[in-house]
């Protein structure tokens, strides 16, 4: 499981289990909440009516008096009321009254005058000075069909004359209780799926910053010119870690590969000089002496160009990209590549022919790398062409970009060595018997095209000899 999944399933985990925990909360607590405040308003009405009842009461007129009249009146009212959404039609009080032995004596449903309250804990308490209520369900088998009932004391002189209960079914207050669950619930879920939007961005984030850095070790691994990601906050301290411990390794293995490689190919040149100035020391022949003399002229040579070609493909190497790049005319650069290997190709009896596409786009990128990309494989081009033999150096526009091709009619390359050629110091024999290269000018060439975006390839052509293709993205 990726780490980004694994960030969005425990921080979605966490906020449902608190949202989850806060939701259950509210709902436990919406019912109780508003039976509390309606049990506020039936206490102050059941005191307010004792105070209004207590005159009847005492009079003995209270199933008949003015009391009874407007509560009587006041159960067939028309409401025609709209409580937040909800529509109210009658009232959905009712009022009973016991006198002080808790016998009911008035009742503004007219059902229950005449029965002994004095248990219920309304009366029970109220009767006791206490303060009463109860919740009592109308129907045993129905739990939806509770009433609360609270009561309130009639005074005269001499004590608790009787008691004044106001009750109401809870169901009417059902609707309300069901609303503010229902938008708790709503919000619940918004809060929910935001809570996973924000989870998913964050882990988005996490994943894209981590897979950027992760294409970048890759790509370094590969051994490709790869450039440090932008990132945010500590991704941009792993990034730098990461490009520093780069740097140090490469600077390390760098070191290693070309002090080992140096050391290989300079003991051939090495032994070749020693082996000449030991039998120049002795009496030896005029013309003898002087091929000697050449030799050790020659292998100074090769040194001397090794050690430069190391030199330039180093400082290449450690570029990490062009500097200004510019929109180039390809061909006037293969042209004057062209003119500067005009003299070794007439001393080999080679033929160097130049063809370009009509409407060559331009390439983008440094100028002298080019040139140097062209000099080098059309001399490496040279040097395995026999006496008579023809260089091709096309330009052209494809699809897939701008390619340059150039092909000799050499011996081509062996099989063995078709995936080694472009390696540093890898070389193979010239046809015509000289000294082998050193194999940096296809490793000088790779690093060019790679610099500028561009892929390299060699291959053998139909009917004898080679052809270097490299491809690079138009301008």
């Amino acid at each position: 499981m990726k780490i980004a999944l694994r960030v969005l399933l425990g921080y979605f985990l966490i906020v449902a289990l608190a949202a989850l925990l806060l939701v259950n909360v509210f709902l436990q607590q919406v019912k109780p909440g508003v039976r509390q405040a309606m049990e506020d308003t039936l206490a102050d009405t059941a005191n307010l009516l004792a105070e209004l009842a207590s005159d009847d009461l005492l009079a003995g007129r209270i199933a008949d008096g003015r009391f009874a009249t407007r509560v009587r009146a006041m159960t067939g009212r028309e409401l025609d009321a709209d409580i937040w959404g909800q529509a109210k039609r009658r009232a959905s009080y009712r009022v009973t009254i016991t006198d002080a032995r808790g016998i009911v004596v008035f009742d503004s449903a007219g059902r229950e005058v005449g029965r002994d309250n004095s248990r219920w804990n309304d009366v029970y308490r109220t009767l006791r000075g206490q303060y009463g209520a109860r919740s009592t369900r109308d129907d045993p088998d129905d739990e939806a069909s509770t009433v609360m009932y609270v009561a309130a004391p009639i005074h005269d002189a001499g004590g608790i004359a009787g008691v004044l209960t106001v009750s109401k079914p809870n169901r009417s207050i059902q609707p309300f209780i069901e609303r503010s669950q229902d938008t708790i619930l709503r919000w619940g879920w918004v809060l929910l799926g935001s809570a996973l939007l924000v989870g998913g961005l964050a882990a988005w984030w996490l994943s894209r910053q981590l897979a950027a850095l992760r294409r970048y070790a890759d790509a370094v691994a590969r051994g490709e010119r790869a450039t440090l990601p932008d990132a945010a906050g500590e991704f941009a301290d792993l990034g730098r870690a990461l490009e520093s411990m780069r740097r140090q390794l490469e600077g390390k293995q760098y070191v290693e590969r070309y002090v080992h490689a140096l050391t290989h190919e300079l003991k051939s040149p090495l032994a070749a000089i020693r082996g000449a100035t030991e039998l120049l020391e002795g009496p030896l022949p005029e013309a003898d002496r002087a091929r000697f003399v050449a030799s050790i002229d020659a292998q100074g040579r090769r040194m001397a160009a090794m050690v430069d070609r190391l030199l330039a493909l180093a400082a290449l190497e450690h570029r990490e990209g062009l500097d200004a790049p510019l929109p180039l005319d390809l061909a006037a650069l293969a042209g004057d590549a062209l003119d500067d290997a005009a003299a070794r190709a007439q001393a080999r009896g080679v033929q160097v022919r130049l063809q370009v596409d009509e409407g060559l786009p331009a390439v983008s990128g440094d100028a002298f790398l080019l040139r140097q990309l062209l000099a080098n494989l059309v001399d490496n081009a040279i040097d395995f062409s026999p006496a008579g033999g023809v260089v091709e150096v096309r330009l052209r526009a494809r699809p897939d970009g701008l390619r340059i091709e150039v092909g000799d009619r050499g011996p081509g390359i062996p099989d063995f060595a078709l995936e080694r050629v472009f390696e540093r110091f890898y070389s193979l024999p010239r046809p015509d018997g000289g000294a082998r290269g050193n194999g940096l000018g296809l490793n000088f060439v790779a690093e060019i095209a790679k610099l500028h975006g561009g892929t390299v390839s060699l291959a053998n052509r139909d009917g004898g000899g080679a052809v270097a293709v490299v491809v690079f993205p138009v301008a």
